[in-house]
Parts: structure tokens; sequence; C-alpha cells
């Protein structure tokens, strides 16, 4: 029987051998799984795991996938973010701002029912976090 769909978010880094450890420190993830280059100067492959969501990405540069998709300093901004439902909006926050995430909405109520924030690591990709759940049912 086939599985349902899912969809997992991909990002390039310039250094993603740092930005590993950075993001499980920042947000919380687990590694999934890390697959270097020989030399172990490049991420060929990672799997960072929160909750049930998975984040995937690699080195922007030295594959063909990687032509395809830019970094926020390559873009002179981001095109895209990813967006992380959890609780504890302000602990998360903190946590983040603590690793050096640059805060640029500090948690905020919204009129939707929601406490979110929002940050940007340190090569530039916005995250959003929130207490919104896509697809729930409207309170």
């Amino acid at each position: 029987m086939p599985q349902p769909a899912a969809i997992y978010f991909g990002l390039r880094y310039r250094d993603a051998v740092k930005m590993v450890d950075w993001l499980v420190e920042a947000f919380g993830f687990e590694k999934h799984a890390v697959f270097l280059s020989e030399d172990g100067s490049k991420v060929v492959h990672a799997e960072l795991r929160l909750g049930e969501g998975i984040v995937m990405f690699g080195s922007s540069e030295g594959t063909d996938f990687a032509k395809l998709v830019k970094t926020p300093s390559e873009l002179g901004g981001t095109s895209a973010s990813p967006y992380i439902a959890t609780d504890d909006i302000d602990a998360r926050c903190e946590r983040a701002r603590k690793a050096g995430a640059e805060i640029v909405m500090e948690p905020t109520d919204q009129s939707y029912g929601s406490r979110d924030f929002i940050c940007k690591d340190p090569e530039g990709h916005v995250w959003c976090f929130g207490t919104y759940r896509p697809g729930a049912a409207p309170a």
C-alpha cells in the first residue's frame, strides 16, 4: 500500500558542517542522518528531526542540486522560510538568541491565536516558530 505524501524542507549552507551542530543547539533538532564528503569538509546530505518534522540540507557547493538552490547570501535574502509549529515560544526564542540567532520578531501574540517569533540563522535563513498548527481546526 502506498504511503501518504509528506513534505520536507531543504536548505543549502556555505558551512553546512558547522550548521549541523548550530541547528541542534539553537533550535533543539536531533541528528537523524548526516553524510559527509570523504574529506569531511562538506555535508552531502543531512536530516535533522524536530518532533515529527525533518529538515534536510547540505553544502552549497559540489553537487548538481546545489547549483539549483542558492544560499541567502547568494540571493541577497530568502525566497522561502521554514515554519515550525511548536509550544514554548518564549523559551525557544531565548534558546535561539543564546546560540546567536538574530531575532527579527520577538515573541508576539497574533490576531489568529498564534504566538510567534522569527529569527535568522548565522547564514541568513529565516526561521518562523509559532503555536499555530496549519490544518488544525480553528479555535
